[in-house]
């Protein structure tokens, strides 16, 4: 089994944002923070308020297009990031034409693991379904088991997958073997990598809403409401870039960890 070492994989990513920071930041806010934020102003006001005890509002069809074209493009970004961490010297415009060619083959594990995910959870309904015809109180309980269930197992295998997209990238592999590639890669390294994913999370979430909370108010003193919205929208977006460029660009030196092991 391979030994990953978080701290390496942090200095490493360190000295190599600060190296190439000239090619990475314009990448991630073109195709990383720009998309999220044109999304997160499409977003229906009552969508963005929608509470699961309600019922859920009626959405537009271009909202959820707007959406789509949003993830793809933030994933063709994370690719072209992802490029340029595992091959020094590459340029943007071969890193940009690489992650185009290998994009299909990254869209075609998400419909995989979709797909899979999607079965499980109709199995589960099916399950839900039966036991509340036969004992009601019975049905009810299980539901909640069997959702906390559901969420354990999305949790896993996101985490277990956490080494695709370099996978994919850096490879030739079509999407099964590009999967199992990746899952291979992280066998003995879900509670490290779980808590790699959950410390950055939460450094992201409380660096995003302090600078969404100060560029709020400053933005609020000069355009009202809307102008703080928007400045501190962008404020956020700004920081939760930098943090994922240090992510991903150590998400790359963990895969050259495994890959080299």
């Amino acid at each position: 089994m391979a030994v990953m070492s978080i701290g390496k994989a942090w200095e490493e990513a360190v000295a190599f944002v600060a190296r190439e920071r000239s090619l990475l930041f314009p990448v991630a806010l073109l195709f990383v923070a720009l998309p999220g934020l044109v999304v997160q102003e499409m977003t229906p006001p009552e969508l963005a308020g929608w509470n699961m005890k309600d019922a859920f509002p009626a959405v537009p069809p271009s909202f959820w297009l707007a959406m789509l074209l949003g993830v793809i493009l933030i994933w063709f970004g994370s690719l072209t990031l992802f490029a340029l961490a595992l091959r020094p010297g590459i340029s943007v415009h071969e890193a940009l034409r690489l992650s185009l060619a290998r994009l299909p083959v990254l869209l075609g594990t998400a419909l995989v693991v979709a797909g899979l995910l999607s079965a499980a959870v109709l199995a589960v309904a099916i399950i839900v379904v039966a036991l509340t015809l036969v004992a009601k109180p019975l049905g009810a309980a299980l539901t909640m088991l069997l959702g906390v269930a559901v969420g354990g197992i999305m949790l896993f295998a996101s985490v277990r997958l956490l080494l695709l997209n370099p996978v994919v990238i850096d490879g030739s592999e079509g999407v099964m073997a590009s999967l199992r590639h990746s899952w291979a890669l992280t066998r003995g390294h879900f509670w490290r990598l779980l808590g790699f994913i959950l410390i950055l999370t939460l450094l992201s979430a409380i660096a995003g809403s302090a600078a969404q909370a100060i560029f709020g108010v400053i933005g609020g003193l000069a355009g009202g409401p809307d102008g703080a919205r928007l400045t501190g929208g962008i404020a956020a977006a700004a920081v939760s870039t930098v943090v994922q460029v240090y992510m991903l660009v150590m998400l790359a030196r963990l895969y050259r960890q495994a890959e080299g092991a």
